[in-house]
């Protein structure tokens, strides 16, 4: 019975999420938005190797560059929310990528590629930036929960689209491809449409305490090195992306004897566990103790993984397939911490008067990852073997012990009483 009322309690956050109305209109438009995602990630590589006809290495320079790109998309969308209302942002960036997909289909050449992808992956990265300052605006101290509802319609989003992209690339056509691709740019159109429907969210999350107004303002994110020490240790905080989407896949098909079908499980296994779980595990990560605590069981998550994956090269065949299994279900649980703790905390340890900013500038820290993370696992973890999960685990953890303690120290300085130094010169 008490399972039936939590999934009660569940389904009646999804009709009613924090912020209202307007919420509700937002996780809609962001399941579309990463239905789209899910058909570009399914079809982009064979679209551009088989009707634009680009090398593996000219695709390799392009998405890599592209990512590069996305890095500056945060603290670009973070910068420009202080100064201009999110909604119409966030409408410009949808409307932005429907321009850019619509070129990728028009572009046959090399350069012009690189300039379009690059300019969508910059707008991506800048409105998930936006998203989440809508919802920290909007959800005000339920933002932990409304966070959790967004991965779970992003997920659920996701894995439709590469469910509609898997018709597609059976039928193996160029127009099959073309038309992934298009409806990728229609999914940006409708998205746009129905953030159009939303009003602009309050101005902050919540009013600052007394103390804190007290407080001189800072100079900045960039100028604020305790901050600036957070962002950069959030960026290994995010390795579980690098380790479910390359190191499991890899690992399995050149390390272990485990059958290769069951690659596609993985990826199963993460976006069920998140659409099931993510709202219960931001119970565990709202406010400032639940989430300092959940940097610390990230930490231990990603090292017993790394454990798992160093012995799986030990094992049989089937039992090398039951320990990667188990694998990937403690690196989702380890995302799952991730997802709902490092947005709260980029949040918490920001001056509310210049959040925007700030959240801009913390947004960087997973595109960061996106784009060191794989070659950091196949040309080092992965070349060194069995060992180099073993050390990337405890680096990690042992990272993981300095964030807490990092966002501890920070945390008991911002309730401090009266006027205290500032966060830059931390």
């Amino acid at each position: 019975m008490g399972r039936v009322r939590e999934q009660a309690g569940l389904l009646g956050q999804l009709r009613n999420p924090p912020g209202g109305r307007d919420a509700r209109i937002m996780l809609r438009a962001l399941a579309v938005d990463r239905t789209g995602t899910g058909l570009w990630a399914a079809s982009s590589v064979l679209y551009l190797t088989f009707v634009t006809h680009l090398s593996a290495q000219q695709i390799g320079v392009l998405l890599g560059t592209a990512g590069v790109a996305g890095i500056a998309g945060s603290p670009l969308a973070g910068r420009l929310a202080t100064r201009f209302p999110v909604r119409p942002l966030l409408i410009g960036c949808h409307l932005l990528r429907l321009v850019t997909l619509t070129l990728v289909l028009l572009c046959a050449r090399f350069e012009a590629l690189l300039v379009v992808v690059a300019v969508t992956y910059l707008g991506d990265r800048a409105a998930k930036t936006l998203e989440m300052l809508f919802a920290t605006r909007a959800a005000g101290e339920r933002r932990a929960a409304y966070q959790a509802l967004s991965r779970s319609a992003a997920n659920a989003g996701y894995g439709l689209g590469a469910g509609l992209a898997a018709i597609g690339l059976a039928a193996g056509t160029a127009d099959a491809y073309r038309a992934l691709i298009l409806g990728n740019a229609l999914s940006f159109l409708v998205a746009a449409a129905l953030v159009w429907r939303t009003g602009e969210p309050g101005g902050r999350v919540a009013g600052p305490k007394p103390a804190e107004a007290a407080r001189p303002r800072t100079k900045g994110p960039w100028r604020d090195r305790g901050y600036l020490r957070f962002v950069l240790l959030d960026i290994p905080m995010n390795l579980d992306d690098s380790v479910l989407g390359v190191g499991l896949p890899l690992w399995l098909v050149t390390r272990t004897s485990a059958p290769h079908a069951l690659v596609p499980a993985f990826l199963v296994i993460n976006t069920v566990l998140v659409v099931l779980l993510q709202l219960a595990v931001s119970r565990r990560a709202e406010g400032p103790r639940k989430a300092v605590r959940a940097v610390l069981l990230y930490g231990v998550l990603l090292f017993v993984t790394c454990a798992l994956l160093a012995a799986s090269t030990a094992c049989g065949t089937w039992t090398a397939a039951g320990v990667l299994l188990a694998a990937a279900v403690l690196v989702t649980m380890a995302e799952l911490m991730r997802s709902v703790s490092s947005w709260e905390l980029a949040v918490l340890l920001a001056p509310p008067d210049e959040r925007a900013a700030y959240l801009g500038v913390a947004g960087m820290s997973q595109s960061i990852q996106k784009s060191a993370g794989p070659p950091l696992l196949t040309g080092v973890v992965m070349a060194v073997g069995p060992a180099g999960w073993l050390a990337l685990g405890v680096a990690v953890a042992g990272l993981a012990v300095w964030q807490r303690r990092c966002c501890e120290g920070r945390l008991a300085e911002m309730e401090a009483p009266g006027p205290v130094a500032q966060p830059a010169r931390q």
